[in-house]
């Protein structure tokens, strides 16, 4: 049995699809606004929780996709594409907020051997078909 993606029969997706869209298109001229005004560097509270509480969403993601993949359970689809983007996000972070040097080094090592190949991995998953309904 196959499994295609459920195609939404509502009166509302085409509303929904336009208030999506907007607030896409909105974004635009609220990051050129941020782009002029946010400042170069900031003092953040809570700066180690930020980051272990995303890399215990990424543990939960990956740990998650790969039980599920074993039990061939169609679920593991929606998991492995929302930690891909947890784990591009990740990397993209580590890289930015990183000060250059060695630290920048190491950011950008990890980034492309570990969250990109992983990101790429779990996007692999996401558009696969599932073997089992």
């Amino acid at each position: 049995m196959t499994l295609v993606a459920p195609r939404f029969r509502t009166r509302r997706s085409p509303r929904l699809a336009t208030l999506l869209t907007g607030a896409g298109t909105a974004l635009l001229p609220w990051m050129l606004v941020l782009a002029k005004t946010l400042p170069q560097t900031a003092e953040v509270s809570n700066w180690s929780t930020a980051w272990i509480g995303l890399d215990a969403m990424l543990a939960a993601g990956l740990c998650g996709t790969g039980l599920l993949l074993k039990r061939h359970d169609p679920r593991a689809a929606p998991l492995a594409a929302a930690t891909a983007a947890l784990l591009a996000m990740d990397a993209w972070f580590d890289v930015t907020t990183t000060a250059a040097g060695s630290a920048q080094a190491t950011a950008v090592a990890l980034a492309v051997c570990a969250e990109l190949p992983l990101a790429a991995a779990c996007a692999a998953v996401a558009v696969r078909r599932p073997r089992h309904a």
